[in-house]
């Protein structure tokens, strides 16, 4: 015995309709736990696309490392490279490569725009063994410069050094 022969007439009917109701309850609730679903994971992927745009951008901007050969390269293709040298004075008198523009590390944050004016300007960044030019290219591209290389410590560069100052490219503070 099928337990709607027992109802009949307005009591049957509303037991199917109840019945159809939880059912369609069921199914709108089952789907939208689904639609749920299928949002947040398009959610995650749109965060995850967003990160990956931001860390292409870091990498765009990031210093980048370069050797004592691909220096010489870009000096000998580009005659308007920057060579900073942000060791000491005392340092730099003692040794440096020709040309060399000098901005001690503890003063770059006060000079950087004074000395090095045009932010895209190509600046290739040395002290004396890699760790001071590490930190000034950050800093400078913290700063926004654009085309900033870390070509390491002088004690890496096997080409010609001068000693001595040069004034044309030299910065001191003192008088």
């Amino acid at each position: 015995m099928d337990f709607f022969d027992n109802i009949s007439g307005e009591g049957l009917i509303l037991g199917r309709n109840l019945l159809i109701a939880v059912l369609l309850s069921a199914i709108v609730v089952i789907s939208g736990c689904q639609w749920k679903h299928e949002q947040v994971t398009h959610e995650q992927e749109q965060v995850t696309h967003e990160q990956e745009q931001v860390t292409h951008e870091q990498e765009q901007v990031a210093y980048k490392e370069i050797s004592p050969q691909e220096a010489l390269a870009l000096m000998e293709e580009d005659l308007n490279v920057i060579l900073l040298d942000v060791r000491t004075e005392e340092e730099f008198q003692e040794k440096h490569i020709p040309g060399s523009v000098l901005i001690p590390d503890y003063e770059l944050a006060e000079l950087a725009a004074q000395m090095l004016p045009d932010k895209d300007a190509t600046i290739l960044v040395y002290c004396r063994t890699g760790r001071r030019s590490e930190a000034a290219s950050r800093q400078l591209i913290e700063m926004g410069y654009t085309r900033v290389y870390d070509l390491g410590g002088i004690v890496d560069w096997p080409y010609d050094t001068v000693s001595g100052r040069d004034p044309s490219t030299e910065y001191s503070s003192k008088p």
